[in-house]
């Protein structure tokens, strides 16, 4: 699968996985290093970045995206620079939302991504709204929506899918299926297969692993290019195997940050997550991929890595560094066009 990959895009995927990984280490650190830095529940996106990565790697600047709450690692996958990631995540003014947003919505409509919802679906219908805005303009863009399979328990998702169907839209929708809710033992769907839902409706669907970065990518170029051909939508389940660390209510390093030299020498991960480290970190997994290859050297890799932690240190550095929006202006930009004064 990666030779058909040329090899500067198969190391700008590695890279985008790293720094997701290392940017979410660094979120559960701002949360179990600091007292109330971040005020109440977050998520990360830990096990799903050859997803994500791998999606947006097939892309282009101006497409659409939207996410959930869950954000964090599709909006750095997008081009989204960690310093302003961070600082939203922690509420300072030099983030994406100028703090305002926070870890649930943050959201950069320079880069295409107009809005984030953590409401379950929530962004479906948006979406939508931007795939009948492009086949109105005929402008070519391509609006992909990430959302997990809870999000199929939704109504709004049944009309969305309707609709995208009967007007041909150029719309992909990605469904992260990390099977969080039937691990917990919650009830989830009725249906056997999710899949078969979007078939239902005459939507071409494909299942695939969502930690195989390299089949990830070569689906999303597929698909890319034939919804802005006019042939969407389509409706994709990545598969991916939860993170042990998520099985809580909030996030934990149960076994420490990620070393990327276990790719190579597992016998050194902690026992607590040895096993998903072994057959479903998507980040290790593509590590692995890339060294069968023969072109990538475990030096290379590890020189990639911490080119990314510095990256991420400096970006912790700033968002912590950066001020707190100030109270007075509260209000401010709760309306268009400004502050109704």
């Amino acid at each position: 699968m990666l030779h058909e990959i040329p090899r500067e895009k198969q190391l700008g995927i590695m890279r985008a996985m790293l720094l997701i990984r290392r940017a979410e280490e660094q979120v559960i650190h701002f949360n179990e290093d600091y007292t109330d830095l971040i005020r109440g529940h977050f998520h990360v996106y830990i096990g799903q970045e050859g997803t994500g990565a791998s999606v947006c790697a097939a892309l282009e600047p101006e497409d659409y995206l939207f996410t959930t709450h869950r954000n964090h690692g599709h909006v750095i996958a997008k081009g989204g620079d960690p310093k302003r990631v961070l600082a939203e995540i922690i509420g300072r003014e030099t983030g994406y939302c100028r703090g305002r947003a926070g870890t649930f919505h943050v959201a950069a409509p320079e880069l295409g991504i107009l809005h984030t919802s953590a409401i379950v679906g929530g962004c479906l219908p948006l979406a939508a709204g931007t795939a009948f805005a492009s086949q109105v303009k005929k402008d070519r863009r391509v609006t992909i929506v990430f959302f997990g399979d809870g999000a199929m328990e939704e109504g709004a998702f049944y009309e969305v899918l309707n609709i995208a169907k009967l007007w041909q839209l150029p719309l992909i929708f990605l469904m992260e299926n990390n099977y969080r809710r039937s691990q917990r033992g919650l009830p989830s769907h009725a249906a056997a297969e999710l899949a078969a839902i979007p078939r239902a409706f005459n939507v071409e669907t494909r299942v695939i692993d969502g930690a195989n970065a390299g089949i990830v990518y070569k689906t999303a170029c597929e698909l890319v290019r034939r919804a802005r051909a006019g042939e969407g939508p389509f409706f994709v389940e990545a598969r991916t195997h939860l993170w042990p660390g998520n099985y809580r209510a909030l996030p934990k390093l149960i076994a420490g940050e990620t070393k990327i030299n276990w790719a190579w020498e597992p016998d050194g991960v902690p026992q607590a997550a040895r096993s998903w480290h072994a057959e479903s970190d998507p980040v290790l997994l593509f590590a692995r991929e890339l060294l069968k290859q023969g072109e990538t050297s475990c030096a290379e890799i590890e020189r990639l890595d911490r080119e990314v932690r510095e990256e991420v240190a400096e970006a912790a550095r700033f968002a912590l560094a950066s001020p707190l929006p100030d109270p007075k202006a509260a209000l401010d930009l709760d309306f268009a066009g400004g502050r109704d004064n």
